[in-house]
């Protein structure tokens, strides 16, 4: 799994170790592989997926020390929340490689593997980011629908070699993720600066009312990856991501558009 270090990825190595799994939790700094210490069934790597060069040196000591590999939840992720007019390279190169090209590049190094084993589960993390577009989601979404696109494309190409692929989509669960979103500065258009309150507030708000989201998330990975579908799926979590799916399949853009506009302007 990639991203274990801290957040949802710490919880989810930690639930799959207690249920009995083998956990090979990467991250992108050893050093922060404390957190599983005397945690014998949870083995460490230090893996960037923004690095090609870092997955294959990860990919060539985790195949070395183990013959078979059933699951690869690709968790790793970032957040950047700004208007298009106040975004910077370097923030929207980085969400790119991190969100998209991080789990596109994780994919191809082991799809090899899960060839000659003629097994394997890849399970990549979306969001409902991947579902719906919201304000000031213009770069993170972006990385999420991609991913959901190649996902389903990927699947099909998998087909023959039983190995499964689905995307899992969840609102905002009581992590720290929230809190380590990159931002854009505060800006002198008054009309920007008050929707980035304003949608920060309903973000934080969420955060901290998903009291029961994390463990849903957790039992509900857990259960994908002890029973792959054959065929490709889209997993939806909590009551978040199934009303906005609900809401913009029943009300259609023009009107889910509206009341995003009208929920945003009156926070």
């Amino acid at each position: 799994m990639t991203g274990a270090s801290g957040g949802l990825g710490k919880e989810i190595a930690i639930h799959f170790s207690n249920s009995g799994w083998n956990v090979i939790a990467t991250m992108i700094c050893i050093k922060e592989a404390t957190v599983f210490e005397n945690i014998s069934n949870i083995k460490c790597y230090e893996l960037n997926v923004a690095s090609q060069e870092s997955i294959q040196k990860a990919k060539a000591q985790i195949l070395s020390d183990f013959q078979s590999i059933d699951v690869i939840i690709n968790n790793a992720g970032v957040g950047y929340r700004s208007f298009v007019e106040l975004s910077e390279d370097d923030k929207i190169d980085g969400i790119v490689k991190v969100n998209y090209l991080g789990v596109v590049k994780v994919c191809r190094a082991f799809i090899p593997h899960f060839r000659e084993q003629n097994k394997g589960q890849f399970i990549n993390i979306s969001s409902i980011a991947g579902l719906v577009n919201l304000p000031l989601g213009s770069f993170y979404h972006s990385t999420k629908k991609a991913l959901e696109s190649f996902s389903e494309c990927m699947a099909y190409e998998l087909l023959d070699f039983n190995i499964s692929v689905c995307t899992v989509q969840f609102g905002n669960a009581p992590t720290n993720f929230q809190k380590n979103i990159s931002k854009c500065e505060n800006s002198t258009i008054e009309s920007y600066n008050t929707m980035m309150n304003s949608i920060d507030g309903i973000m934080n708000r969420k955060t901290t009312e998903n009291h029961e989201l994390t463990q849903a998330i957790l039992d509900k990975l857990l259960k994908i990856s002890e029973n792959p579908s054959k065929k490709f799926r889209r997993y939806s979590i909590g009551f978040d991501a199934h009303l906005m799916k609900y809401l913009r399949k029943i009300l259609g853009y023009r009107i889910f558009s509206r009341v995003i506009r009208r929920y945003v302007l009156s926070k």
